[in-house]
């Protein structure tokens, strides 16, 4: 198919809300971790739509699969019964050790649904002024006005504000603050166990260890958002295990439909017990194509991706902290398994994108400083090496420029 590059941009220029601040290229096929755009010109994706695209690019297994389905059936709504969701929901809840699934389009509606079932649970047990969610500055939870509310940032807040009230946000580097931000009126706690968005962050022992304490003396429910540093992309189902942490309800996203919209909200068997029907509802939630697409890829997740995940990362770890150590501008370097940050010099960072696009490579800059890569979890070991390579001489670039 021939695509007319400088086309598509004026057209979406013309047509389309001017939300995003787009990177100047078409893409027009992808195959593993590697996209074409109109030119013909190849990158290495280590940005995966960010964290989405989790099974790389045209992926067989995939596109027979929705082949298959968009040919027997797509939709039917919530209304009725269909063959799918529950073998999702089987596979999630056995992964996660919760008990019980709600489907959604996008970890941004999974993160309301928690906020809403966390409520709820209050509500249910009579405590109705127990209305309190403390959060995390640094957190991106969505951008909807409930999951708006728990992201921290003037930036995110300020245009949309007054946004849901009752939310105490805490730094991520001091848990006697949290201690002290819950009480007997918090509903819940929402947390990344490893921050994306802000500049991935893992949260410490010594945080999670306080937020153990605090739900466990007041019985604040946990919500553990995993919508992408979970289903595998540090090399375990989800980050919150390795903090042992043990949430009572879960947002996933990004990963799941391996690029198809899916979410869901995980929820444990007591809350469950306070949700009534009507309590909440989703027209496409679940539908049929989407949940082809999630078991797809939950499959590969139990058929070795997961191992793979973990050995991929220890490779491109070795390979990140062997650059950061070469070049002065990278300050420090922070993750695990295939969701790495590094921490550059601001004017090598502003420049950074725009210098790896130019050597082939997609990444994107996050909370200012912070390169941050979430390849696909089916990258190759030669993909990593060629990556970094290409990594590393954009750094130089962009250090170059900024001189």
């Amino acid at each position: 198919m021939t695509v007319n590059a400088q086309h598509v941009r004026d057209i979406e220029a013309e047509h389309v809300l001017q939300v995003y601040n787009r990177i100047p290229v078409v893409f027009v096929r992808g195959a593993g971790s590697r996209l074409f755009d109109a030119d013909g010109k190849e990158y290495l994706d280590f940005l995966s739509g960010i964290g989405v695209a989790s099974l790389g690019h045209s992926n067989t297994d995939l596109a027979d699969a929705l082949h298959q389905q968009a040919a027997e059936l797509v939709h039917t709504s919530n209304l009725y019964f269909h063959p799918l969701q529950g073998e999702v929901a089987s596979r999630l809840t056995t992964i996660s050790g919760l008990d019980r699934v709600f489907f959604t389009n996008s970890g941004t509606e999974a993160v309301e649904a928690c906020l809403k079932f966390a409520r709820r649970y209050w509500h249910t047990h009579d405590e109705r002024d127990r209305t309190g969610i403390v959060a995390f500055e640094r957190s991106f939870h969505g951008r909807t006005f409930g999951s708006l509310s728990v992201t921290s940032g003037s930036a995110y807040r300020e245009p949309f504000q007054p946004l849901v009230p009752g939310v105490t946000f805490v730094s991520p580097d001091d848990p006697a603050a949290l201690r002290a931000a819950v009480t007997n009126k918090t509903a819940a706690i929402i947390v990344e166990p490893m921050q994306g968005e802000g500049g991935v962050w893992p949260i410490s022992a010594a945080m999670a260890e306080a937020i153990g304490t605090a739900t466990s003396t007041t019985g604040t429910l946990l919500i553990a958002d995993e919508i992408q540093c979970g289903l595998g992309r540090t090399g375990r189902h989800f980050y919150a295990e390795t903090l042992g942490l043990t949430p009572d309800l879960m947002s996933l996203g990004k990963a799941l439909g391996a690029g198809v919209p899916v979410g869901a909200a995980l929820v444990s068997q007591r809350v469950a017990d306070a949700v009534h029907f009507g309590d909440h509802g989703s027209t496409y939630g679940g539908n049929l194509l989407a949940c082809r697409a999630a078991l797809v890829f939950l499959q590969a997740l139990e058929n070795g991706l997961l191992e793979r995940v973990g050995t991929a990362g220890t490779r491109l770890e070795a390979g990140l902290r062997t650059l950061a150590a070469s070049i002065p501008a990278v300050r420090s370097v922070r993750g695990d398994g295939l969701m790495w940050g590094l921490d550059v010099d601001e004017p090598v960072a502003e420049r950074m994108v725009q210098a790896a696009l130019e050597r082939g490579l997609l990444i994107n800059r996050t909370a200012g400083t912070v390169i941050r890569m979430l390849p696909p979890l089916t990258v190759s070991d030669g993909d990593i090496d060629e990556g970094l390579a290409r990594l590393s001489a954009s750094l130089e670039d962009a250090a170059v420029e900024a001189t």
